[in-house]
């Protein structure tokens, strides 16, 4: 009787697989970016995203100190990186991100002030997949992702001078 159990439980998982396989092979699983994804894929890109930040981002104090010369370096960043996909000081977003889907949010108005300063930095530098928030872990290093992680932190409160630089920066 076990042995029919378990001979069961194989077909079973091997004709899922099959039928997942066969259902990806004829197109069934949308790849466009335009495509809204079904429940299960925002399940699994969710859950998976929010465990592996719980247990990979950075736990300890940022590296460097809140100053306006590092605010200031953190915006100039995001202008030059960040703006096209999460808006500027305006919230209005570009022509690329009405584009988007998953949508990039709008960090001025939607933004990560809230989030501890690790799980920032961690997706800035990896990125997070299944969206179009690519990963700056190549292209970026330590300290500008800390200063990006800064200013993003400290965005709805920043002193006079980053202030000024922060309502320069226009999407594109």
């Amino acid at each position: 009787m076990t042995r029919g159990i378990v001979i069961g439980v194989v077909a079973t998982l091997v004709v899922l697989g099959l039928a997942v396989y066969l259902g990806v092979e004829a197109g069934l699983m949308p790849a466009n970016a335009d495509g809204k994804p079904s429940k299960l894929e925002r399940w699994a890109a969710r859950t998976s995203l929010r465990a592996t930040v719980d247990r990979d981002a950075p736990k300890e104090a940022p590296p460097i100190p809140v100053t306006d010369d590092n605010l200031i370096a953190g915006i100039r960043l995001y202008g030059q990186n960040c703006a096209v996909c999460h808006g500027a000081s305006d919230a209005m977003p570009s022509h690329i991100a009405r584009g988007l889907y998953q949508r990039a949010p709008q960090l001025a108005k939607d933004g990560v002030e809230d989030d501890p300063e690790g799980v920032t930095y961690w997706k800035i530098y990896h990125g997070i997949r299944f969206t179009a928030m690519p990963s700056f872990g190549a292209s970026l290093n330590e300290r500008q992702i800390w200063q990006l992680t800064l200013f993003l932190k400290h965005m709805d409160g920043l002193p006079p001078a980053p202030q000024r630089v922060w309502k320069a920066v226009r999407s594109t």
